[in-house]
């Protein structure tokens, strides 16, 4: 396992220093229409070069790698993250970390656990298509019967330990997914974007933490700092019943919370996907 356990930055400023460097350094000269020279001694664009892209000054944006107290306006924001070709969602995670680093520290608030409303729940159990209500760092609180048989055996495990990004990081999560590791980096970046959201969170530090230490597959892909946005994505699962299923997820916010959301996977109808599903619906009714 990794020696220096990656942990949760306190430091917002630290935090936004950290995501303009690894995205610049992954940037090529090449893609954004510079000659790559010879003798280069750093990865991707020098500091300089960026700057030059982004019409600030080489001094500036050095202090902004740097952590130190600047305040970007939100032009100079949008100026980065065009020279650095962010996606949307970076750009919407560039200024998120900026906001954060120009806000006062502010004392420890208390949180309070998340808990799945009454009607979501009556919601959850009508639900024909298997869904799961998933907290803002993937911790997994409640699930239908189609939803708990695609997790297994995870269901058993106590509460604290019921997180998505925990199950697809066990050893033997290959066998039931076989795109775990794509997975894997999809759900880390949720998380990343959840936690610079409120990285103070204590469930935010404890998870991170946690993950850390035991796998260092998950230090690896936190360090790069990519960002993914908690709204859809497709699922490959070797289901012990019926055999593979591909399959489309969708999350829906719980209205008037800001936490857990509604998970929810569906096949084309009519597919051999769906009809697995329906097999599997009416074996689970069966027993």
């Amino acid at each position: 396992m990794t020696d220096a356990p990656l942990a949760i930055s306190d430091d917002s400023r630290r935090e936004l220093a950290e995501f303009l460097r690894t995205r610049r350094t992954r940037l090529r000269p090449q893609d954004v229409g510079l000659e790559p020279g010879p003798r280069r001694r750093v990865a991707g664009l020098r500091r300089e070069e960026l700057a030059l892209l982004a019409g600030v000054s080489s001094d500036y944006y050095q202090r902004m790698e740097q952590g130190r107290d600047v305040r970007p306006s939100e032009q100079v924001l949008d100026a980065l993250a065009r020279a650095l070709n962010f996606s949307t969602e970076e750009t919407r995670h560039l200024h998120s970390l900026a906001a954060a680093a120009r806000t006062p520290v502010r004392r420890p608030r208390s949180h309070e656990p998340e808990e799945v409303p009454p009607t979501t729940l009556r919601l959850l159990g009508s639900t024909t298509s298997p869904a799961l209500v998933v907290g803002r760092f993937l911790d997994v609180l409640a699930w239908n019967p189609l939803g708990g048989s695609l997790l297994g055996e995870f269901t058993r495990q106590p509460r604290r330990e019921r997180n998505l990004l925990a199950l697809f990081l066990h050893p033997e999560a290959d066998h039931a997914c076989p795109n775990r590791a794509a997975t894997v980096a999809e759900l880390t970046g949720m998380l990343r974007t959840q936690v610079a959201a409120d990285p103070g969170h204590p469930r935010a530090v404890e998870l991170v933490g946690e993950l850390a230490v035991r796998s260092d597959e998950f230090a690896a892909l936190w360090a790069r700092h990519d960002v993914q946005e908690p709204t859809r994505g497709r699922m490959r699962v070797d289901h012990p019943m019926v055999g593979e299923l591909n399959l489309d997820w969708d999350a829906y916010p719980i209205p008037g919370n800001s936490g857990p959301v509604l998970m929810v996977c569906t096949a084309p109808e009519g597919s051999p996907d769906a009809e697995r599903l329906q097999l599997l619906a009416g074996l689970l009714d069966s027993r």
